[in-house]
């Protein structure tokens, strides 16, 4: 049983007798819980001796390194594109809908990606240690611990959506840009808390090698983002608030998919059940966490700045359109 005092990672001498019997059928519970083809403890390559030896070297690594990378270079994509699409059809709306969306998105939903990623990022390094110390049936814990404080972190987050508009106003943005983006950072709440709930369950998987079931799902929800998309904001005629909508829902639609897949029982001893151990040790927990997120916040804010700076000039809509249209391509690529 955890405490307030204990360590994040529980160190060997402290593990019972049940948790022994667990260290002692780890290579099992590894090889049962991981999708790789590869073994990671395998004999490293031999010497390279000539041009061949560096070419049979070079495709046998770089196999391994697709292997884990491009699902997760495609999963990303995915994932941007979802903002991409709506951003896509928004801009044959009107440039006051592309505009407030941008500022939406590029400001207080990026401000919010920046501080969830980054706290997010702690999950990774735990995860991490705690599988390879063999405590798996931990995985759950950390996940669920993240999840509680993400959320805790979503409720404060979400005053900044809530006004919105009058801190738009405040710093100097356009009354039409700020009251059309404060209204639709409103609709835009509940993504706020799916970011919550995506990123643990994402570090989770991960650290299991469960990198094709991501990125199946972020396809999967890619292609229902953009029929959805082109009905509710084009067809149907709803604007801002279709976009608002289908956003919403293509993010939880991913939480809940996720969700489904971990308590199907495909995550092995790494999830166990609900447990009241995901709220002892918060402190600690929200330490790493901040310190995580410095580390990626201050990029994130950097392009949020430029898109603010461009609603100072004088054509403001057409500027944060623009501007907006080059930070998404520039994501895409990053």
């Amino acid at each position: 049983m955890e405490n307030g005092n204990q360590p994040l990672l529980s160190s060997s001498r402290e593990v019972d007798q049940e948790q022994e019997h667990q260290l002692q059928s780890l290579p099992v519970a590894i090889h049962t819980s991981s999708t790789a083809t590869f073994n990671a403890d395998a004999t490293d390559i031999p010497p390279i001796r000539s041009p061949v030896d560096f070419y049979r070297a070079f495709l046998t690594e770089s196999k391994k390194l697709w292997y884990l990378a491009g699902p997760a270079i495609f999963t990303s994509i995915c994932k941007y594109s979802l903002g991409a699409v709506t951003q896509v059809f928004l801009g044959q709306v009107g440039t006051l809908e592309l505009a407030a969306f941008s500022v939406e998105n590029s400001v207080f939903a990026g401000f919010s990606l920046g501080i969830m990623l980054g706290m997010g990022s702690a999950l990774e390094t735990l995860c991490g240690q705690a599988f390879g110390a063999g405590q798996i049936d931990m995985l759950g814990i950390y996940m669920q611990r993240s999840c509680v404080i993400l959320t805790t972190t979503g409720l404060f987050l979400s005053l900044l959506y809530i006004f919105a508009a009058p801190l738009l106003k405040l710093i100097g943005q356009t009354e039409a840009i700020s009251d059309a983006a404060g209204v639709f950072a409103l609709y835009m709440l509940p993504q706020l808390f799916a970011y919550a709930l995506n990123f643990p369950m994402v570090k989770f998987l991960q650290s299991q090698s469960k990198i094709f079931v991501i990125a199946l799902i972020a396809a999967v929800t890619l292609a229902l983002h953009t029929v959805f998309s082109w009905l509710l904001i084009l067809k149907l005629g709803w604007g801002l608030v279709g976009a608002a909508v289908v956003l919403d829902s293509s993010w939880w639609f991913i939480v809940i998919v996720q969700l489904l897949y971990i308590l199907s029982g495909s995550c092995g001893q790494a999830w166990s059940g609900f447990s009241l151990k995901a709220f002892h040790n918060l402190w600690g927990f929200v330490k790493l966490s901040l310190a995580s997120a410095v580390m990626l916040c201050l990029e994130v804010w950097y392009f949020m700045a430029l898109i603010l700076f461009a609603g100072y000039l004088q054509n403001a809509e057409v500027s944060v359109d623009a501007l907006s249209i080059w930070y998404l391509s520039l994501s895409l690529s990053h």
